[in-house]
């Protein structure tokens, strides 16, 4: 393991390392970003994890996709995907469909009420995510990505949709 680097800002003694500096500035724009969209998913009755799986159900629709492979592309991880999806089902935005071959697996997909939803949403996000980033440049905003993705690259599954 290399030996911790030390910060070149004059804030160097309130981090043991640049890493940590880093990641901690990481955090706390996840932190700031993150109040924006808790506010409006909020107003929908909906967690951002929920809107992700909305968002990724309606990249396959009218198909869905099985529980498992859901779970495997959302953002973050959701040990209790099967209590996310309970609540979806409860306000009719996915519905689940066990296949008759093997009935331990369940396929999700999104209902028109969930479409109709994520309609509604579309505008106020992109607002959202105006008021996010959009101070930043486009190339600015692809050297993010780029630095971001790289960040995490050894931290991602060989099979991750995120590498």
């Amino acid at each position: 393991m290399p030996a911790p680097r030390t910060s070149p800002t004059r804030r160097a003694a309130n981090f043991d390392s640049l890493e940590q500096e880093a990641f901690l500035n990481v955090w706390r724009t996840y932190d700031r970003l993150r109040a924006l969209e808790d506010e409006l998913f909020g107003d929908f009755g909906l967690t951002p994890q929920q809107y992700n799986i909305l968002r990724l159900l309606q990249t396959r629709h009218p198909d869905g996709y099985q529980t498992l492979q859901l779970a495997a592309r959302l953002v973050s991880r959701a040990p209790d995907i099967t209590r996310m999806l309970d609540k979806l089902v409860e306000h009719g935005w996915v519905d689940r469909h066990r296949h008759a071959a093997n009935r331990r697996v369940v396929e999700v997909r999104l209902t028109e009420s969930g479409l109709e939803l994520l309609q509604q949403i579309s505008d106020q996000l992109h607002e959202c995510h105006a008021r996010q980033l959009g101070h930043l440049s486009a190339a600015d905003l692809k050297q993010l990505c780029s630095l971001l993705r790289a960040a995490r690259a050894p931290h991602e599954a060989e099979d991750s949709p995120w590498k």
